[in-house]
């Protein structure tokens, strides 16, 4: 018997954990403030009330003791969930992350796994202060090892969270923190239905002129961009990475194969970045496709700046339709 629900991307994270830790009792969540407040997002609210302190674990202010603590867990058996709570303060936490998650299963010949998550809210558009607002995607795309994926919806954050608990590699979980708890962004969804593969790339919107290819928050912004290019007769088909390591490039080579365009856009900077390995992977694959240059719509190379600053800094529909314009003048 079906269970549809409309829910938001925060609530689809909050029961996909819940019936993660429901059907695998070795399921453990961990982080600052998860428990007794439910996080500063309110993602796992109510879990330490039905599950216990002893599997929804409130840790102290130590992102490396957090990773490793983790690690540790998963040599034993464990699946832990944890949860930075701003995506800016991962760092103390990376080297664990890459010298030890990423690296155990590989330099054991996989005699041991690595079933850990590591939930990270990012991007910007909150009014936050620094170092609450960062995109640091591409850091740790770039560290073999390690499976990085950025949800955009509520459906691929309620079947993708328990896809990534239930893997035995390490899964970096990005969450466009700015969109938990949109109303606009509510969808309908089948809780105990069959699951929904959100490991690879999916055509969002389909189209003919240009592709634009967006993840985590981007991808808001992109079919924006679309509903407005389409009163000026402008068909854009937009495309969500979803997995962002490793890359699922296939339906982004067939759509530039039929729009011989291409738009990367992304919230972080563009030096670098995974947007630069789209250009570049884009240009080796479909170069005789191309009808213009790859053209990147992204954060700029800076800091990202203070509240009163960001809607300069974030891309958003205007710099999406500008990029298109462009690319169809080439």
């Amino acid at each position: 018997m079906s269970d549809i629900q409309k829910l938001t991307i925060g609530k689809a994270l909050n029961l996909g954990l819940r019936r993660a830790m429901e059907e695998d009792p070795k399921v453990l969540i961990m982080g600052e403030d998860v428990g007794k407040l439910g996080g500063v997002f309110r993602i796992t609210d109510g879990l330490q009330k039905d599950f216990g302190e002893q599997r929804v674990l409130d840790t102290p202010l130590a992102e490396s003791g957090i990773i490793g603590t983790a690690v540790g867990l998963a040599v034993r058996g464990f699946r832990p969930v944890c949860e930075i709570q701003f995506e800016g303060f991962i760092f103390p936490g990376f080297d664990q992350i890459s010298s030890q998650l990423a690296k155990l299963h590989y330099r054991t010949q996989g005699k041991i796994k690595m079933p850990v998550v590591i939930r990270v809210p990012f991007g910007g558009g909150i009014g936050a202060v620094e170092h609450h607002s960062e995109s640091p995607e591409s850091l740790f795309a770039h560290i073999p090892g390690l499976k990085v994926v950025s949800i955009s919806n509520a459906v691929d954050a309620y079947w993708g969270i328990q896809q990534a608990i239930k893997s035995d590699d390490p899964v970096l979980f990005f969450e466009p923190k700015r969109l938990y708890h949109s109303g606009a962004l509510r969808a309908e969804i089948d809780v105990t239905g069959t699951p929904v593969s959100c490991f690879s790339s999916q055509v969002v919107r389909e189209g003919t002129t240009a592709t634009v290819v967006a993840y985590g928050p981007s991808v808001k912004v992109a079919l924006d961009a679309a509903a407005a290019a389409e009163d000026d007769g402008k068909s854009l088909e937009v495309i969500d990475l979803r997995t962002l390591s490793p890359l699922d490039l296939g339906p982004v080579f067939e759509s530039v194969r039929k729009t011989g365009r291409l738009i990367a856009l992304s919230e972080a900077p563009s030096e670098s970045s995974l947007t630069s390995e789209l250009a570049a992977r884009v240009q080796q694959e479909c170069f005789y496709s191309l009808e213009a240059p790859v053209l990147r719509v992204t954060g700029f190379d800076t800091p990202y700046p203070p509240a009163k600053l960001e809607e300069h800094y974030l891309p958003d529909l205007d710099r999406v339709l500008h990029a298109v314009d462009r690319s169809l003048a080439w």
